[in-house]
């Protein structure tokens, strides 16, 4: 028992809208982190580090002389760059080291020419083993071939000119200029291709013999480190130490310092503001989603979009806008209001791009300016925008945000007695290129999540009204009469949409697809029956006849998925019959049960539903009774068809059908006099005119 407790216990704790608060808490904390800390590529504008950009010109209070540690320590660094390093004198037991290797080598080199019992291929071997001299096939060959004389020759002036060699100092990277250097000591009275042997053999025994002295060299930098004099500064009583746009460098700092001009950040107010800022826009965020849109709060593939969108746009904002000038009316901030408006509606995204706007904005220097700017930017791009149903809408999106933030830049820069008009076509010029990404940024956010989110853009039911698409093809050429209905519904509705605020386009594209279903099986529905030979059905089982109804909802699921159709568009096909009953095969059950309900199962003639959860789903049922009801009774006048229309939606109302639509009173009265008016003008009485009296073969043959 305890451990079912337990258990319901952490369900209930983690249970779905506990992990959807958790990641808004998670979005506020981020949100936090980000205005607290810097994370901007260039450092806060108020901040004087070095690197910062001033922001004005800074004066010197009054005449200062100082010590500059900086150019000192330059000064000292440029006395040492030219402090030469220092070499040992030149080392006599390296000579006399190198002098005795050459003569073991060449020892041992007179052994094997003299070693009789070798032959020639064994006395190259021996050769190639010295430890001192690389010996190559043809050095080798050299070396044997001479003879007593010339030997000895050369082992005397080998001798004589290493000794030469190694007397002047040679250093490491003088090495080679030595061993270059060798053919120039040797006597001119040596023919040349014995001078080459003797090069070959003293070259390898060529090696520094002055070592660099690290210490020496130390002490000579601290003795130019020492006998350079301090350097001095100057500043006379207001003489500008730093210049406004001029990048703060480690001696202006050095200056700052010296007039205590710079004070210490306080990071404790630093990150209690933040906290404030974050916590504000999170309350206002929470409170607007619990009391205007509570579905969007609750939907958690929504709420994790959104909040991923905002921290994508918050944090590259706050990365690359702090410290810049042009930058800040380049970033297309814009785009997240014109993506939320586009996946939900125009409300959500005005809240949140503003709430977005006003974190972005936060600690810099034109923080009024550019709350104002990103505010405008993303509230007229929304009303210009709407729901974006043709490329055409886009572009005047931007070409409306252009203008405005034109004028919200004049606003804030003409005041200013120095006006610099390049830098405001600049800031002009990147406001159109903010326009132009934010809303092709938002075309591409909405065409990839809308989908994901069961929700469908302009763009996409601009495509699905096209009467070319397959499915509109499939439905007119199996179920004609079906199709015919389905316009007369969708102009019904589409009135109706526009007098309440719908979405018209949106409830005029569901209500096209509404009735696929019925291409499954066209001639059950009388819709697409011959004028005069209507089947009631009478003949069948009304349990059978239910069901065969009932299915062109399933069916029309099923076309839908098939077709890969929107979510929100296949709502309309689950919804626009809600959860009501078959009536007329129920009635016929009924009688045939003696009109006993409980001989009758009522589930097996009610459509599986849901009810309608939409204004525009709403509609389309309401506007699919009302259309087949005057249809069907085709009233004669006007108080018939008021009559009508009324005890249509008086019916759904009772019926319960309404109750999770988020309809009005007010809303249901405009629906009734939308639909007055539309189908007073498609059943309006026709005149009969009179038939012409028949005129003779004679008088039609002079006409």
């Amino acid at each position: 028992m305890i451990e079912n407790r337990t258990k319901e216990f952490l369900k209930s704790i983690f249970s779905r809208n506990t992990w959807l608060i958790i990641f808004l808490v998670m979005i506020t904390l981020i949100s936090f982190l980000v205005l607290a800390f810097d994370v901007a590529l260039r450092p806060a504008l108020f901040t004087l580090k070095q690197g910062d950009v001033s922001q004005q010109d800074i004066q010197a209070p009054y005449t200062l002389t100082y010590q500059s540690q900086i150019l000192t320590r330059q000064a000292q660094a440029e006395a040492v760059q030219k402090v030469q390093p220092v070499y040992l004198i030149p080392d006599p037991a390296i000579t006399r080291q190198q002098i005795e290797r050459l003569l073991t080598t060449l020892s041992f080199i007179n052994n094997v020419r003299n070693d009789k019992n070798s032959t020639p291929d064994q006395k190259f071997t021996d050769l190639a083993t010295l430890e001192y001299l690389d010996v190559s096939p043809n050095l080798a060959e050299d070396l044997l071939d001479l003879n007593e004389t010339q030997w000895l020759v050369i082992q005397e002036e080998a001798i004589r000119t290493l000794g030469d060699a190694l007397r002047p100092s040679i250093r490491e990277d003088q090495i080679d200029a030595a061993r270059q250097n060798l053919p120039s000591l040797i006597g001119y009275s040596i023919p040349e291709t014995q001078a080459d042997v003797i090069v070959s053999l003293v070259s390898p025994f060529i090696v520094a013999n002055s070592i660099y002295s690290e210490e020496q060299t130390r002490l000579a930098q601290e003795q130019a480190i020492s006998t350079t004099a301090p350097v001095t500064r100057t500043y006379v009583a207001g003489e500008i130490i730093v210049r406004r746009g001029q990048i703060l460098s480690e001696t202006a700092i050095e200056a700052l310092n010296q007039y205590g001009l710079i004070k210490p950040d306080d990071s404790s107010r630093n990150i209690v503001s933040a906290l404030a800022i974050s916590f504000s826009v999170f309350l206002i965020a929470a409170l607007y989603l619990k009391f205007r849109a509570p579905h969007i709060l609750w939907n958690s593939r929504a709420i994790i979009l959104i909040g991923s969108l905002f921290l994508l746009f918050l944090v590259i904002s706050r990365i690359i806008i702090p410290n810049r000038v042009v930058i800040p009316y380049l970033f297309p901030l814009a785009a997240f209001g014109l993506s939320i408006a586009g996946l939900f509606n125009f409300e959500l995204g005005l809240i949140l791009s503003s709430l977005l706007a006003i974190l972005t904005s936060y600690g810099i220097s034109n923080t009024t300016e550019l709350t104002v700017f990103y505010i405008a930017l993303n509230f007229s791009g929304m009303l210009a925008l709407r729901k974006g149903y043709r490329i055409v809408h886009f572009l005047w999106a931007s070409l409306i945000m252009t203008g405005i933030g034109t004028l919200i830049i004049l606003a804030y820069r003409l005041p200013n007695a120095f006006t610099d008009w390049v830098g405001i076509g600049t800031l002009i010029g990147a406001t159109f290129i903010h326009a132009i990404s934010a809303t092709v940024i938002a075309l591409g956010v909405q065409s990839l999540f809308a989908q994901l989110l069961g929700q469908v853009t302009g763009l996409q039911l601009l495509e699905l009204a096209r009467p070319d698409h397959p499915l509109l093809r499939y439905l007119l050429q199996n179920a004609p009469g079906t199709y015919q209905h389905s316009l007369q519904v969708a102009n019904l509705a589409e009135q109706a949409a526009e007098a309440i605020g719908a979405d018209p386009l949106l409830t005029r594209v569901g209500a096209i697809y509404h009735d696929v279903g019925k291409s499954q099986n066209p001639s059950f529905f009388i819709e697409n029956q011959v004028p005069g030979k209507i089947d009631t059905h009478d003949n069948l089982d009304p349990e059978y006849s239910a069901g065969k109804i009932i299915q062109h909802v399933l069916d029309g699921l099923s076309l839908g998925k098939k077709f890969r159709l929107p979510g929100r568009i296949i709502s309309f096909m689950s919804e626009h019959h809600g959860t009501l009953l078959t009536r007329y095969q129920y009635s016929r059950a009924l009688s045939r049960a003696d009109n006993n309900p409980e001989l009758v199962d009522k589930d097996k003639f009610r459509y599986p539903g849901p009810p309608p959860q939409s204004r525009e789903t709403a509609l389309l049922m309401l506007a699919d009774g009302c259309e087949a009801r005057a249809r069907a009774d085709f009233p004669e006048n006007d108080d018939d068809l008021r009559a009508l229309i009324k005890k249509a939606i008086d019916f759904y109302r009772s019926e319960g059908q309404l109750n999770e639509a988020p309809l009005t009173m007010r809303d249901l009265y405009l629906i009734e006099e939308s639909f007055f008016r539309t189908l007073k003008n498609t059943y309006h009485p026709r005149i009969q005119y009179p038939e012409l009296p028949k005129t003779n073969s004679s008088e039609s043959k002079s006409e």
